[in-house]
């Protein structure tokens, strides 16, 4: 039976932000490490801002034509943008570090990792106009506020979906067993997410299929629960041809046949756009995200970057952005732009089934499930873990 919440406690978070968050650099630091506190104004706007995000969050058209909300922000603000794109949220801790960028789109596996590391500035979201807007449930979570501090504003919801070729998989699968104990029937051509998250979504097939582990929460494993994991993945992996972290690569693995069953985001699929590939959510449920956009605390152009913050807030920019990646807005009020029945689908508001995905988070000692008789295991574990079963 699948849960029907899938939040962490509250009181995990004072644990998070420590040393032992596992792959942020603490200690020797200087002052001037220390993530910003919030302005109580805005000044002058630098005329740039730099962006990290995700594939389809910074879009000026030069992709897809219908696809542009960046120059309508730089018309507005006179801010200038420049962005680059990444994989996994490993990928963006490391460029978030480098000081290069004044916004970052994150996830929950990477946000408390950025404040942890004090690469993250608090947000005064007084200074946001449009946060007001954003349904209340995706406000103050564990994976964003700290202490009662804002450290970004909400961009959307989604799920990581099960992707599979129906002209090779002839029956719809119900369940992430066609990835997991019945892979060999794929050998080869079974794909997976290319991150130590990833160990989620095998704990969260075990929840269902091996209920003597007694995992509540795919994020919080202990030593045992984790090597369950670690063996589900081994095994998966003598089947796996590639694991991707690049969207455009697997989709283009999905096109060519190299891939025909795997974990997936809705805008592979929309770029893949064949009738052959389809999607589908399992049994035992999904992981996913509720992504944060955050100002990096050594911006150099921290004006711009608040403007591009209510600028993406706007239910109008929302609507088109989370569209465009398929995933839910962050608002009542972007429905009203989004395309008929595109809400519905993406169950935009809907906090129950919100409730349902297990968003992304950091694996930390203090279990997130509320264990207090057991150390859990932490995202350097998973890191360690992650090499281990890619071999």
């Amino acid at each position: 039976m699948i849960p029907t919440t899938r939040r962490g406690r509250v009181g995990a978070i004072a644990a998070a932000v420590t040393c032992s968050l596992a792959l942020a650099a603490c200690g020797g630091g200087s002052d001037d490490d220390a993530a910003t506190g919030a302005p109580t104004k805005l000044g002058k706007t630098e005329g740039q801002v730099s962006i990290l995000a995700w594939p389809g969050y910074v879009e000026d058209g030069s992709n897809d034509p219908d696809a542009d909300w960046v120059t309508s922000f730089e018309e507005e603000t006179g801010c200038k943008v420049t962005s680059k794109v990444y994989g996994t949220s490993d990928e963006a801790f490391n460029l978030a570090k480098s000081g290069d960028y004044d916004v970052v789109a994150a996830s929950g596996d990477l946000t408390l990792r950025m404040i942890a590391a004090k690469a993250a500035a608090e947000v005064n979201t007084d200074l946001v106009p449009n946060y007001e807007k954003v349904f209340d449930f995706l406000k103050d979570q564990e994976w964003n506020t700290v202490d009662g501090k804002n450290y970004g504003v909400p961009h959307g919801y989604g799920a990581n979906l099960l992707m599979y070729n129906a002209d090779v998989v002839k029956d719809e699968p119900t369940s992430w067993d066609v990835v997991f104990d019945k892979s060999s029937q794929y050998k080869g051509k079974v794909t997976a997410y290319d991150s130590p998250i990833y160990i989620a979504d095998a704990a969260m097939y075990l929840m269902s299929t091996q209920p003597e582990l007694k995992i509540e929460n795919p994020y919080a494993l202990d030593e045992k629960q984790l090597a369950a994991a670690v063996d589900l993945l081994k095994g998966q992996r003598t089947n796996v041809g590639e694991y991707w972290s690049d969207y455009l690569k697997e989709a283009s693995a999905f096109k060519t046949g190299d891939s025909v069953v795997g974990t997936t985001w809705q805008v592979i699929a929309n770029t893949i756009d064949q009738d052959n590939v389809k999607v589908t959510v399992p049994k035992e449920g999904v992981t996913g995200w509720n992504d944060t956009w955050m100002i990096a605390a050594k911006a150099k152009n921290p004006n711009c970057a608040y403007k591009w913050l209510d600028h993406i807030e706007d239910p109008k920019t929302n609507a088109q952005a989370t569209e465009y990646f398929g995933e839910s807005p962050n608002s009542e009020e972007a429905c009203e732009f989004a395309s008929e029945g595109f809400c519905e689908t993406y169950h935009a508001g809907d906090k129950a089934y919100s409730d349902k995905i297990w968003y992304w988070r950091t694996p930390i000692a203090e279990c997130l499930d509320g264990r207090t008789d057991v150390e859990c295991t932490d995202y350097s574990d998973w890191t360690k873990a992650w090499t281990e079963i890619k071999g």
